[in-house]
């Protein structure tokens, strides 16, 4: 039996129109998305929220398709004047998701236009708690003890660190970040966003600031060094005091000694000469007349005295025995 094939080809168009529509009629959302049903450019009834198969009208409506998870948010560091008028760089970061996307359709159409409400919002907030607060408490946490070792490092530094340290913390940085999430998340229902959190990355000076710190910390630490320096050459100056009077004393005391052992020496001498004196005194003359001899006639010496000089007695003595030998 032969086929009509005017039939087959209305079939095979009627087959590939329904499959047209039917595509265009199914769309399905994943675990991490949520979408928003468009009807010629307005949005049709409630966001649909459940991954899964869905259903719309086909041709005339289309699927605004939306992130379920967690987006981050990092601003740009902001040169900001505390409550003191010292300027700090502040970088901070928050993270935020779609809470409801038909509201965050109408008021910021897409992820781009979020993120730069959220620049606004976030940096004018951060701005307006930074100023109205002192650096101690942007810094430090309200539960943080000084310790001790914390206190003998910033007493070298000088008293105006101390004095800093040593200041009382009535919020902390813990409380001054949870007000800035209170104030910024209050704003973020309008949008159809949820503000999860928010932090302060990192706090510096500002680069002119940081330098004259750096010039401070530079001169204090010089002053410090100085310091030690002096009180070095002052202790090294009184070991050398206290060396050289040691020393003095050491030979004062040897010189003492010596003139001591040299006095008992000289008193032993003459003893040992008046007791040979006076055991054979011609002998002793004798001899120490001899011993003058060599010291008082040189080669060179010219003597003019007399025969009868007792100065020559034993030479004369020994030349007349010598004469007579002969």
């Amino acid at each position: 039996m032969n086929k009509n094939p005017i039939f087959s080809i209305f079939v095979l168009l009627l087959l590939i129109i329904v499959g047209v529509v039917l595509r265009a009629s199914v769309y399905t959302l994943d675990q991490a998305e949520q979408a928003v049903i468009v009807q010629l450019g307005a949005p049709v009834g409630d966001p649909v929220t459940k991954p899964g198969l869905h259903f719309k009208l086909p041709f005339i409506q289309e699927v605004r398709r939306f992130d379920k998870r967690v987006i981050s948010w990092d601003g740009d560091p902001n040169q900001i004047p505390t409550r003191g008028e010292q300027f700090i760089s502040v970088d901070t970061t928050a993270r935020w998701r779609i809470s409801d996307p038909l509201i965050f359709m109408q008021r910021v159409q897409n992820e781009r236009g979020a993120t730069m409400r959220l620049n606004d919002i976030l940096d004018s907030v951060v701005r307006d708690k930074i100023s109205a607060t002192d650096l101690v408490e942007i810094v430090r946490s309200k539960d943080w003890k000084i310790s001790e070792a914390d206190l003998a490092r910033v007493q070298l530094s000088g008293e105006d660190d101390e004095e800093i340290l040593l200041q009382e913390v009535k919020t902390g940085r813990q409380e001054l970040v949870k007000s800035i999430y209170t104030q910024a998340a209050s704003q973020m229902p309008e949008m159809g966003i949820e503000l999860i959190d928010i932090r302060i990355k990192r706090i510096d000076y500002v680069e002119d600031v940081e330098q004259r710190v750096f010039d401070r910390m530079i001169a204090e630490r010089q002053r410090i060094a100085e310091q030690f320096r002096s009180e070095g050459e002052g202790r090294a100056a009184e070991i050398d005091g206290d060396t050289r009077r040691e020393l003095s004393e050491i030979q004062s005391e040897a010189n003492r000694q010596a003139e001591i052992i040299r006095g008992q020496a000289d008193a032993e001498a003459s003893s040992i000469y008046s007791q040979a004196f006076g055991a054979a005194p011609e002998f002793y003359a004798f001899l120490r007349t001899l011993e003058s001899y060599p010291k008082t006639v040189q080669d060179t010496s010219t003597l003019i005295l007399g025969t009868d000089s007792e100065y020559f007695r034993y030479l004369r003595d020994v030349s007349v025995q010598r004469t007579m030998d002969q």
